[in-house]
């Protein structure tokens, strides 16, 4: 056990991506649609697509090597990762293949089902640990490959989402705590508004006993429950989380939300009163990449300098389940 204090510092960011891009006018090619259509009504221009070689274990381990690098430690330094995903290249789990690719030997691995809110709450999770002194150097990772189950033939579905991988590194400290607040939600009575779910077929064993196996069918989104549902709990989560922190709107310096819909994005900026401006965004190049979405967007601001050390960030993800979350932290 490493006694660190109750304090956390965020140290490192990375991501990764596949190398094909998917864009709308592809799309108006396999789909009736248009470019116009997708980017009035989603604010998605392109999303990246993993190829036969590409894995989801793979772009977590790039994302997880940038985000190490950028803390200035080792991968051997690592006690925990906690892979937030939906599409692990294995149903077991992805987190301990990551742990081997990367060579973090030392670290424990899991992974943390919680679809777009995952990254959120796999943050809310490595600082409960950081917290009670049981870890010092936490690795979290938001990774999904959304394309593996997307039906392509539907229009409503198919423009949304694409894949990638982002990471983060958290560490114990005696200075000031960087994680000022935060809050988790769940609601499964709304549980049918996003779903991949399993289908089975049955598989006669012996005499009155039968066994279902089967696989997934594609994603499944009733677009509208999940609009009203993000424009009205989002704003709210977060406004809890400034109250918490003891903030004002004036305060965030950063609005960093899962990157569902711009349209989303620019309700809950209006309603929470942060200007526009403040909105980091990268849905036009990645479309939803699900919980590797906020990992994505925030290192890309910190890697072309608009998010700087001591800034203060608002993030919220949402999503299937329902869940919901919000976290408010200072970078660096």
């Amino acid at each position: 056990m490493n006694n660190m204090g109750a304090g956390i510092a965020i140290t490192g960011c990375g991501s990764a991506a596949p190398e094909a891009v998917l864009t709308n006018d592809h799309l108006a090619q396999m789909v009736a649609t248009s470019d116009e259509w997708i980017n009035t009504r989603t604010g998605m221009s392109n999303r990246h697509i993993a190829s036969a070689t590409e894995s989801l274990s793979q772009l977590s381990a790039v994302a997880a090597q940038n985000a190490i690098a950028m803390a200035g430690i080792t991968a051997t330094d690592i006690d925990l990762i906690i892979l937030a995903t939906s599409t692990p290249d294995d149903l077991f789990g992805s987190a301990c293949k990551i742990q081997g690719l990367i060579g973090a030997t030392n670290a424990v691995a899991f992974d943390l089902g919680a679809a777009c809110s995952g990254f959120i709450f796999a943050l809310i999770t490595a600082s409960g640990f950081i917290r009670a002194g049981v870890y010092k150097n936490v690795l979290i990772i938001g990774a999904d490959i959304l394309s593996r189950w997307v039906d392509w033939s539907d229009r409503s579905s198919c423009v949304l989402f694409g894949d990638g991988a982002g990471a983060m590194v958290c560490q114990g400290t005696s200075q000031d705590d960087r994680l000022l607040s935060f809050g988790m939600y769940s609601n499964g009575s709304q549980n049918d508004s996003l779903n991949l779910n399993y289908y089975s077929q049955s598989k006669p064993l012996v005499e009155n006993i039968t066994a279902q196996y089967g696989s997934y069918k594609p994603i499944t989104m009733n677009g509208k429950e999940v609009y009203r549902f993000a424009v009205a709990k989002v704003p709210e989560a977060i406004s809890k989380a400034m109250f918490q922190a003891n903030l004002t709107a004036d305060d965030i310096d950063w609005l960093l939300l899962h990157q569902a819909n711009q349209r989303i994005m620019d309700a809950v900026a209006k309603r929470l009163k942060i200007p526009t401006e403040k909105i980091l965004s990268n849905i036009a190049e990645y479309g939803n990449t699900s919980a590797a979405s906020i990992p994505l967007a925030l290192d890309a601001a910190v890697r072309d300098g608009r998010v700087q050390p001591g800034h203060t960030i608002a993030a919220s993800g949402f999503g299937a389940g329902l869940t919901w979350g919000a976290a408010i932290f200072k970078w660096g």
